[in-house]
C-alpha cells in the first residue's frame, strides 16, 4: 500500500512537472529565464533555505555587516530562479551561439590533442549545467556525475532533458558511480565533478576560513589514472547569456602521488572555488550547508 501511494504521487509530481516544462517552453526564452529569477526573488527569501544562505555569507564574509549580508542573500536568489527554470531550457540555450562564450578553446583543444583523459571540476557557479553542455559541444566526450532525483519518473525526464544538449553519461553519486567514473577515465574519457558540496566521509581543507570536509575524489581519479585536473567556470553576463572560462589546470604528481598530495590538490580545489565565489557571490549557490555543522548550530544559538 505504502508503494503504491508513494508511486501514486510520484506519477502526479511528474504531472506537474510535465505541465511546468510545456509551458516554460512555449515562452520566449528570455521571458522564461526572466520568470526564474523573478521566482526567485519573490519565493525564496521565504524559504528556510534563505536562513541557510544568510548564515553561509556570515561565516564567508564575517566582514560584512548585517545590510550587506541580506543584499546578498536576496540578490542570489535572482540567479537561483534562473537556473531553476533554465533547466528546461538547455537545448534552446545551447542551439543559440550567440548565448554561450567560451573563453579558452584553445586549452581544451590541447586537452583533446593529448589524449589523456580530463577531470573536471567546478562549483555551483551561475548555470553550472552550461559548463557540462559546452565540454561536449567542444568534443569532449565523458561521463557527468550527479545526484539523481529522489523521483524515478522526473529523474528520467532530466536525463532525457540532457541527452536533448549532448550530455549522454551519467554517473551516480555512490559507489556504483564511482565504478563508473572508474571505467570512463580508465578509457579515456572525461569525468565532470562539481565539488563545492559537503561530503562527510571527506577530507578536511580550508574554505573561506574554516576547515570543511570535502569530497577528495577528483583528486584520487586524477592521481590514479593520470588524467588532467581541470578546473572551470561558468558566469552570466545578462538574462539566459554566459560566459564558460577554462583555467589552467591543477598540477599533480606524475608518480602516483602520496596521501599529502592528495591533501594538496583538495585544498587547491577549495581555494579555486573559494575565489570565483568571492569575484561574484551573487552567482554562487549559497543555499547548500557546505560548512560544519557545528558553525550552524553556533549561530542559531546567537539567534541567527
Amino acid at each position: 500500500m505504502a508503494r503504491g501511494w508513494q508511486d501514486f504521487q510520484w506519477r502526479l509530481e511528474t504531472v506537474g512537472y510535465d505541465a511546468l516544462s510545456a509551458l516554460l517552453r512555449a515562452l520566449p526564452l528570455d521571458a522564461a529565464s526572466g520568470f526564474g529569477g523573478w521566482l526567485g526573488r519573490t519565493i525564496g527569501p521565504l524559504t528556510s533555505a534563505h536562513r541557510t544562505a544568510l548564515r553561509n555569507l556570515k561565516l564567508a564574509f564575517p566582514q560584512w555587516d548585517e545590510g550587506q549580508r541580506r543584499a546578498m542573500a536576496h540578490r542570489q536568489w535572482e540567479n537561483a530562479g534562473r537556473v531553476l527554470i533554465e533547466f528546461f531550457l538547455m537545448d534552446k540555450i545551447m542551439a543559440d551561439p550567440a548565448r554561450v562564450e567560451l573563453i579558452g578553446e584553445a586549452k581544451l583543444d590541447a586537452l583533446k590533442a593529448s589524449g589523456r583523459p580530463i577531470v573536471f571540476v567546478s562549483g555551483h557557479f551561475a548555470n553550472w549545467e552550461v559548463m557540462a553542455a559546452c565540454k561536449v559541444k567542444a568534443g569532449i566526450e565523458g561521463v557527468l556525475a550527479y545526484r539523481g532525483a529522489n523521483n524515478p519518473y522526473i529523474d528520467k525526464r532530466m536525463r532525457r532533458s540532457r541527452e536533448a544538449y549532448g550530455v549522454t553519461l551519467f554517473a551516480p553519486k555512490g559507489v556504483e558511480g564511482g565504478r563508473e567514473v572508474m571505467a570512463a577515465l580508465k578509457n579515456g574519457l572525461s569525468v565532470g565533478i562539481l565539488s563545492d558540496q559537503k561530503y562527510y566521509e571527506g577530507l578536511l581543507a580550508p574554505f573561506f576560513g574554516h576547515l570543511v570536509r570535502t569530497q577528495h575524489a577528483p583528486v584520487r581519479f586524477a592521481m590514479r589514472f593520470g588524467a588532467v585536473l581541470q578546473p572551470g567556470w561558468v558566469e552570466r553576463t545578462k538574462g539566459a547569456r554566459f560566459r564558460v572560462f577554462v583555467a589552467d589546470a591543477i598540477p599533480l604528481p606524475e608518480d602516483g602521488g602520496t596521501a599529502a598530495d592528495v591533501e594538496a590538490g583538495v585544498a587547491k580545489i577549495n581555494a579555486f572555488i573559494e575565489e570565483r565565489a568571492r569575484a561574484r557571490p551573487w552567482e554562487y549557490w549559497w543555499v547548500h550547508r557546505r560548512f560544519p555543522d557545528a558553525l550552524y548550530d553556533e549561530l542559531k544559538g546567537q539567534g541567527y
